[in-house]
């Protein structure tokens, strides 16, 4: 048992430090590419590695986290709350759905960080940083930007990956929790 919690604490804490160092790293060298309403935040990559270890949920929240802890003196406490939030979600949401497969890809899991981002994000975006108050239409037009964003990384980046992982079975040989 403690070689088991040993493993998933170093693969959690590996996943966060790279969830951190290639957000800040991105936004250091494109400044707002991963903090901004339309963002490409190369770092959510990492999050199809919630298909393969329950590890990969708290180390991509908990990346998240250190990520936006960077970028507080733009966007506030609001985006280190709700940002990695939405992070947390999708993990949650991808390891559940790991096993629902089209034609072998996990096209429904890779899409959860596209919809709790888009949702969460997105009304975050709308309520605190757009004056005039709360709308609905601009809601939908924030979380959908925030979304298209997490779609176009993760079906450019994360479904590729994710049968790069498999073929090599990287899945067994360095997830597996045995």
């Amino acid at each position: 048992m403690k070689q088991k919690s040993t493993k998933y604490i170093v693969q959690a804490a590996v996943i966060a430090a790279l969830y951190a160092v290639m957000t800040i790293l991105q936004n250091t060298l494109i400044p707002g590419s991963a903090s901004m309403a339309v963002q490409f935040r190369v770092s959510e990559v990492l999050t199809i590695l919630a298909l393969y270890t329950p590890a990969a949920i708290p180390g991509l929240a908990i990346g998240c986290v250190i990520a936006n802890i960077s970028s507080l003196s733009t966007l506030g406490p609001y985006d280190l709350i709700f940002g990695s939030l939405a992070s947390l979600i999708a993990a949650v949401c991808m390891y559940a759905l790991r096993n629902v497969r089209f034609a072998t890809l996990p096209v429904l899991a890779a899409l959860m960080p596209a919809i709790a981002n888009g949702i969460i994000v997105g009304f975050e975006i709308e309520f605190f940083f757009v004056e005039g108050g709360f709308h609905f239409a601009d809601f939908l037009l924030q979380g959908g930007l925030v979304a298209l964003g997490e779609v176009a990384v993760l079906i450019v980046l994360g479904l590729p990956l994710s049968k790069l992982i498999e073929k090599q079975q990287l899945d067994k040989k360095i997830f597996a929790m045995n």
